[in-house]
C-alpha cells in the first residue's frame, strides 16, 4: 500500500521533470534558430560583420538608428543584408519548417517511417506541375497570378494520389510497396518533365525550369515571402493541434479504428494539406530532397515518438538545417553558389541507406 502510494505520487514528479526538459530544449532551439538567422544574414561573398547586419536588420524594422548605422553603413551593404540575404534566410527557414512537417505527417499517416515528400514522388509531381506553368502555360496562371504555385499543388496533389493507389493494389499498402510506388511516380513524373522541356523551345524558361529541378533559394525576395510563409504557418499550426490523432496512427489500422478514427477521411485530408505546402515550396524554391526524412528521423530519435514534443522540435530543426544548409551552399564555392538540393540529397541519401538497413530506426515507440 505504501509503495503504490510512493509511486503514485513519484509519477506526476517525473512527467513534471519531463515537461521541464522539454521546455528547455524547445527553448534552446528556438534560441539557435534566432542566432542561426543572425549569423546567417552576415555570411556571404559580401563580407558584413554579424553586429553590422543586426543593426541594418533593427534600423530597417524599428528605425533605431543604433550607433549612427544609417550614415555609416553603406547603401550596399543595406541592400545586400534587407533586400537580398534576411528575405532568402527567412524563406530557408519557412521551408525548412514546412518540408519537415510534411515528413512527420506522412511518416505516421501511411504508418512509413520512410515516408516524405521527395522519397514518394510529391516534390517530382509538383515540379512537373511548375515546369508544365512556365513552359507551357495554362488556364491557372490567369488565377491571381497564381499560376505556377496552382500548377504545383496539382501535380503534388496527384503524384500523392498515384503513390496511394498504386500502393494499395493487390491489398494493404506496405512500406516496401509506397517506397516503389514513390520511386516509380518520381521517374515517371521526372521523364514528363524532361519530355515537356525537350519539345519547348523557350531558353528562358528552361533556364528557369533548371532552377526547379535543383533547389535554390536565390529567388527569395520580400514580394514572394507572403504565400509560402502563410502556407507552411498554417499548416504547422493544424497539425500541431492534430498531435493526438497523430499519436494514435502510429498505434496502426487496427487501433485507430477501434478508436474511432476513420482512416480513410484522415489520410486524404492530410495528404491535401502536405501536397498544398510542398506545392508552395517547389514552385518558390524548387525540390529539396531528403528534409523531410532526415530531420523528423533525427529529432524523433532525441525527443521520442510523442507528436506533441515531436511536432514542435521538428520544425526548429528543419529551420536550422535548412538554413545552414544554404549559408553552405553560397559560401562553400569560391565564385558561385551551389544548389541546395544537391546538398540536401548529399546528407539525405546515406541516411535513407541507413534508414533501409535499420528499420527498426525508433518509429512510434517500436
Amino acid at each position: 500500500m505504501g509503495q503504490s502510494k510512493m509511486h503514485s505520487l513519484a509519477q506526476p514528479d517525473g512527467i513534471i521533470q519531463k515537461q521541464r526538459n522539454f521546455v528547455l530544449v524547445l527553448t534552446f532551439l528556438a534560441a539557435i534558430a534566432l542566432i542561426s538567422i543572425l549569423i546567417a544574414v552576415s555570411l556571404g561573398s559580401a563580407k558584413i560583420s554579424a553586429n553590422e547586419a543586426y543593426r541594418i536588420i533593427l534600423y530597417k524594422l524599428f528605425h533605431l538608428n543604433i550607433n549612427h548605422i544609417a550614415e555609416q553603413a553603406s547603401l550596399a551593404h543595406m541592400d545586400i543584408i534587407w533586400e537580398i540575404r534576411l528575405p532568402r534566410v527567412i524563406m530557408s527557414a519557412v521551408v525548412g519548417a514546412g518540408l519537415a512537417v510534411c515528413g512527420v505527417v506522412m511518416q505516421a499517416a501511411v504508418q512509413n517511417p520512410l515516408a516524405e515528400p521527395y522519397i514518394l514522388g510529391i516534390s517530382a509531381g509538383a515540379s512537373l506541375g511548375a515546369t508544365f506553368s512556365i513552359l507551357l502555360g495554362g488556364l491557372a496562371g490567369m488565377l491571381f497570378g497564381l499560376g505556377t504555385a496552382v500548377w504545383a499543388f496539382m501535380g503534388a496533389l496527384g503524384a500523392s494520389l498515384f503513390v496511394i493507389t498504386l500502393s494499395s493494389i493487390g491489398g494493404r499498402a506496405s512500406t516496401v510497396k509506397m517506397v516503389l510506388a514513390g520511386s516509380i511516380a518520381s521517374a515517371l513524373f521526372i521523364a514528363f518533365t524532361n519530355f515537356i522541356i525537350y519539345i519547348s523551345s523557350n531558353a528562358e524558361g528552361m533556364r528557369s525550369v533548371t532552377f526547379w529541378t535543383m533547389g535554390s533559394l536565390a529567388a527569395a525576395k520580400w514580394d514572394n515571402l507572403a504565400l509560402p510563409i502563410a502556407g507552411v504557418g498554417i499548416c504547422c499550426i493544424f497539425f500541431l493541434s492534430q498531435f493526438r490523432t497523430l499519436n494514435t496512427l502510429l498505434l496502426g489500422e487496427e487501433a485507430a479504428i477501434s478508436l474511432g478514427i476513420d482512416l480513410g477521411k484522415v489520410r486524404r485530408l492530410y495528404l491535401i494539406i502536405t501536397a498544398l505546402v510542398t506545392g508552395l515550396i517547389v514552385a518558390a524554391c524548387g525540390i529539396f530532397g531528403f528534409v523531410g526524412l532526415v530531420v523528423p528521423h533525427v529529432v524523433r530519435g532525441v525527443i521520442g515518438a510523442d507528436h506533441r514534443r515531436l511536432l514542435p522540435g521538428t520544425i526548429l530543426v528543419g529551420s536550422i538545417f535548412l538554413i545552414w544548409a544554404d549559408v553552405l551552399a553560397r559560401t562553400i564555392l569560391p565564385s558561385g553558389e551551389l544548389p541546395i538540393g544537391i546538398l540536401t540529397a548529399l546528407v539525405g541519401a546515406p541516411f535513407f541507406m541507413y534508414i533501409l538497413v535499420k528499420q527498426s530506426f525508433n518509429f512510434g515507440g517500436q
